[in-house]
């Protein structure tokens, strides 16, 4: 693409700025013969970062952990996404005006739908943090009531159950579950625990389906072992595409088609 004057400009916000949205945006953009460009960014300070993105015009920025909840102060409104968990994963700026979305929560709501989740089933989420936080509420507000959040942190675990009416415990090996959902970052690519299961192998036999919120690698070790014992999964590179999609949307105006969508996910995962 040529970049000039009337460009606009995306960007995200990490601890640990990745490039799968970087990869996802900028494919769609150029497939699309669209005037943006992303680009990844850290911060050390906050503040300056958001009034950075209404001085400079900066179209969109994609939030990410430990900056969720820490840039609501700095903005002018927040969607029903958003406002349900006061977690933020998108800023959108109109004309100086910053509007905070949760494309996390629309991602797990969406996929709940499409993968025919009865709301009856019974599920244990392991993990307290940002994550944890939308999924938990997008299962809450699809009428999940029988769910157990579990959290090594007692503090963070309770907080996340009680705000819910879900069920705390610190492990779960006496909680019988149909579904199972990783919120943690047991699995991924790089982590300490890359090739560890966040669920046992006994678990996943007891369980109907199997959940990953974990992006990288798409076949985490969860997901493979859910496989090999004929498992319906989810896996965290469903949610990732559709959250990148969502925030493309919004910052575009712009619905990619399907195959469209699952080209660039596969681009950017490679």
């Amino acid at each position: 693409m040529n970049i000039n004057k009337d460009t606009l400009l995306c960007m995200s916000l990490a601890a640990r700025p990745g490039n799968f949205g970087t990869r996802f945006h900028n494919y769609l953009y150029e497939q699309l013969n669209l005037n943006y460009i992303y680009k990844a960014f850290t911060t050390q300070d906050l503040p300056a970062a958001i009034g950075g993105i209404r001085a400079l015009g900066i179209r969109g920025c994609a939030v990410s952990m430990p900056f969720k909840e820490a840039c609501i102060p700095y903005l002018d409104e927040l969607d029903p996404s958003a406002k349900a968990i006061d977690s933020v994963n998108t800023i959108v700026n109109t004309d100086g005006y910053l509007k905070a979305y949760n494309t996390d929560y629309i991602a797990i709501a969406q996929l709940i739908k499409q993968h025919g989740i009865n709301p009856q089933t019974s599920f244990v989420l392991r993990g307290s943090g940002g994550m944890a936080k939308a999924v938990a509420a997008a299962f809450h507000d699809a009428g999940f009531h029988n769910g157990t959040i579990v959290a090594r942190n007692e503090e963070t675990g309770r907080r996340l159950a009680d705000l819910y009416g879900y069920a705390w415990q610190e492990d779960d090996s006496t909680t019988p579950a149909a579904l199972l959902i990783n919120v943690t970052p047991v699995g991924m690519a790089g982590g300490a625990g890359a090739d560890a299961l966040s669920f046992s192998e006994q678990r996943i036999a007891q369980a109907e389906i199997v959940f990953d919120v974990v992006a990288l690698p798409a076949r985490t070790p969860l997901i493979q072992a859910a496989q090999a014992q004929n498992k319906p999964v989810i896996t965290g590179a469903e949610v990732i595409a559709i959250q990148a999609l969502e925030q493309f949307v919004l910052y575009t105006g712009v619905r990619p088609d399907h195959e469209l969508v699952q080209r660039a996910a596969a681009h950017a995962r490679s």
